[in-house]
């Protein structure tokens, strides 16, 4: 092949990625439109963290998973806790409007990311400057693995860990996360994904997630998905979850320290994080839990059975003698 024939395919190629990025940055500004910022913006170490605080009570922080952001929980879930708590939820690092944790790698083509113990310490200072004290911590999913590393470094009050994705586990996050963890896919693909990803799979990514249960109506209009798809919230969602697996692997030999009230949830229907390989062990581990296992629930028990997962945490709150 000769050096013009290869310059020409270089621009080709140059000119496909200006069209995609550029495709790229509509669709980002519409879905910014389209779902703005719930909460209040606060500065840690020089970064964004987006905050949502409403109630009254003993101080309950909410975690949220893996491509989630603050409005998986104000769908309806903060509505059934605030009266009784003061509730605060993050958007985790890199997702939702909250800026990446300080030490974060820059480069598009960096691939690594914050551990739940950096987005722990990064979310606490958050914390501290909105007066949290004796604070029950819940985590869902990823957000579990974020909730026990605040446990571990910052003695909260109790956690509540709800379909964590806790303990280290046999196999990998398949070729998707694979590829999209790597330097070079994590560069190439999220532009493509932000500027062609359709309605109808994010529908079937969302049905994925709640199965056996469908999604409640109007969780997908309201929770953002145009936010997850965002380039850079692509990057660092694949590339924590990457991540996971050699972080909890470490924190997992910590959890027998954990001596604070521990209530963990989980679906026995959950495909996206088995409760066997999870939440069973997890309590295998922990000197002070109260293990509860809902039948025929799967990934998300806060919207398929809301009332066990209130009723946790206030368990969780008498167990720490809050109430």
């Amino acid at each position: 092949m000769t050096l013009k024939i290869l310059l020409a395919l270089g621009l080709l190629l140059l000119g496909g990625c200006a069209v995609i990025d550029r495709k790229a940055d509509r669709r980002e500004a519409r879905f910014e439109e389209r779902w703005p910022p719930v909460g209040q913006f606060l500065e840690v170490d020089g970064r964004r963290v987006h905050a949502l605080v409403t109630g009254e009570g003993p101080d309950l922080v909410l975690l949220h998973g893996a491509s989630g952001n603050i409005r998986d929980f104000t769908f309806d879930f903060v509505d059934r806790v605030k009266d009784r708590y003061r509730v605060i939820v993050f958007d985790r690092p890199g997702l939702g409007y909250t800026d990446r944790a300080p030490g974060t790698p820059e480069s598009i083509f960096a691939a690594r990311a914050e551990s739940p113990a950096a987005q722990a310490a990064f979310l606490k200072k958050a914390a501290d400057l909105l007066g949290v004290k004796d604070e029950i911590v819940l985590g869902h999913s990823y957000g579990g693995a974020v909730a026990l590393a605040w446990g571990l470094d910052h003695d909260p009050a109790a956690l509540v860990v709800l379909s964590g994705a806790v303990i280290p586990w046999s196999g990998g996050l398949g070729l998707q996360y694979n590829v999209l963890g790597s330097p070079l896919g994590g560069a190439m693909i999220p532009p493509v994904a932000t500027a062609f990803a359709t309605r109808g799979l994010i529908d079937q990514t969302v049905a994925e997630i709640f199965k056996p249960q469908p999604a409640p109506e109007g969780y997908v209009d309201h929770v953002g998905p145009g936010l997850t798809l965002r380039r850079e919230t692509v990057r660092a969602n694949a590339r924590q979850l990457t991540d996971l697996h050699g972080h909890v692997s470490a924190m997992a030999l910590r959890y027998g320290s954990l001596t604070l009230p521990v209530e963990i949830v989980h679906g026995t229907e959950d495909d996206v994080v088995p409760d066997h390989v999870h939440a069973g062990p997890l309590s295998e581990l922990l000197p002070n839990d109260t293990l509860t296992l809902l039948p025929n629930v799967g990934h998300m028990p806060h919207h398929a059975q809301p009332q066990a997962v209130v009723d946790a945490i206030d368990r969780a709150a008498a167990r720490a003698g809050l109430r």
